[in-house]
């Protein structure tokens, strides 16, 4: 170990040629990066630690404490990129990705009523599930995600733009 111990003199063998060798081995530095992050309508800056090694990119999730985050931008040398080396960085940009607000427009005969609902990013919705939305009854008939439209089977809330449902009416007999 050397003396900060990010250092480690070790024998390693090729597992490609079975040679072996001795050689030493350094630890990847952590870095301190500033990062914002959205709680829907407040923002706080904060910091986080990243590998020096690691490439960071928009739309990867990433956890600060026990908060998990979704890098929404990331600027390095005064413009936005894509992806970035953490020695790079200047700035993340980040929200708060532990629910997700979930839209939804329940048709009601000629009028069409808008709502919300908080989900879990994983939580799955079914074309043909029902659920209640308040006070209504409602029969998903098909999900809007950001590639497209489903009419059969399922989305997770992390990728769904819209929920589209009708009211059903419940009869006793």
């Amino acid at each position: 170990m050397g003396k900060k111990q990010d250092t480690l003199e070790a024998t390693v063998k090729c597992q490609e040629c079975g040679h072996t060798y001795t050689t030493v081995v350094r630890e990847p530095e952590s870095l301190k990066i500033p990062i914002i992050v959205s709680d829907r309508s407040e923002s706080h800056r904060e910091e986080i630690e990243l590998m020096e090694d690691e490439i960071l990119s928009v739309g990867d999730e990433i956890f600060l404490g026990e908060s998990q985050l979704l890098v929404t931008a990331i600027e390095s040398k005064g413009k936005r990129v894509e992806n970035c080396e953490p020695a790079n960085i200047d700035t993340i940009w980040a929200k708060k990705f532990d629910h997700v607000i979930v839209k939804i427009s329940i048709n009601k005969h000629t009028q069409t009523i808008p709502a919300e609902l908080e989900a879990l990013p994983d939580e799955e919705f079914y074309v043909g599930d029902l659920m209640t939305i308040g006070t209504e009854k409602v029969a998903i008939h098909s999900i809007k995600t950001a590639s497209g439209m489903v009419r059969r089977g399922s989305a997770e809330a992390r990728d769904i733009v819209r929920i589209y449902a009708k009211a059903v009416r419940t009869t006793y007999s």
